[in-house]
């Protein structure tokens, strides 16, 4: 004979049913503490493979770079260095002639100097090379390969040259530009600004400027 269920035997059975529903959450909300527990410490744990994997990957960055800025600071003071001599070269090979080169364009200069250097207070201005005599100058700019920024440096040179150097401040001053290598049309574009043009010419070296050439005085 079947056993009649009471009303309290349902009660019962309504809080058993709710006690393992309360555990199930209790369970459930565990679980999940736990699953994301877990992924925040897998997570802390590749941002800090990460941030060591990126520290290394910086330092080792930072020593190439710095590897490579040793090198090319070396190699630039090896190119200085080298132009330095070539350009020291072709100022020894262009003085020696100045004087005859510029006498025979009628332009009587008697006496050379290198490397002549402003007075003390100046501008900071160094002439390559400067012919003079009593009347007449004409100062020299030296290159191993000329380009036209040199040129135009080397006119705001000649703009304040009387200046700097005010004892031939009334000389009749005039500019020339010497290299060995011309980029282009450089020299044609000197010319136009009045000034000389000298080139090496086999052994020696030549007023390259056409003869008809009126020259610019400052």
């Amino acid at each position: 004979m079947p056993q009649n269920i009471t009303l309290d035997d349902f009660y019962a059975l309504f809080r058993e049913s709710e006690r393992q529903r309360q555990e199930t959450e209790r369970l459930l909300r565990h679980s999940l503490e736990v699953s994301r527990q877990e992924f925040d410490r897998r997570m802390d744990e590749s941002r800090a493979e990460f941030d060591r994997d990126l520290a290394k990957s910086k330092e080792e960055y930072d020593r190439r770079i710095a590897k490579t800025e040793h090198i090319a600071a070396q190699a630039n003071e090896a190119v200085n260095n080298l132009s330095s001599r070539w350009g020291r070269f072709v100022e020894n090979l262009v003085a020696p002639a100045v004087v005859k080169l510029f006498q025979d364009r009628g332009i009587l200069v008697e006496r050379t100097y290198q490397r002549m250097k402003a007075p003390r207070g100046k501008q900071n201005l160094e002439i390559d090379i400067f012919a003079v005599n009593h009347d007449v100058a004409v100062v020299i700019e030296v290159k191993s390969r000329l380009t036209q920024d040199h040129v135009r440096k080397f006119l705001n040179t000649l703009e304040i040259f009387k200046s700097v150097f005010t004892e031939y401040a009334h000389h009749q001053l005039y500019g020339t530009m010497a290299a060995i290598e011309i980029d282009g049309d450089v020299d044609k574009y000197a010319e136009k600004q009045g000034l000389f043009i000298i080139q090496q010419s086999g052994d020696s070296v030549c007023i390259s400027t056409d003869r008809s050439f009126v020259p610019r005085s400052w």
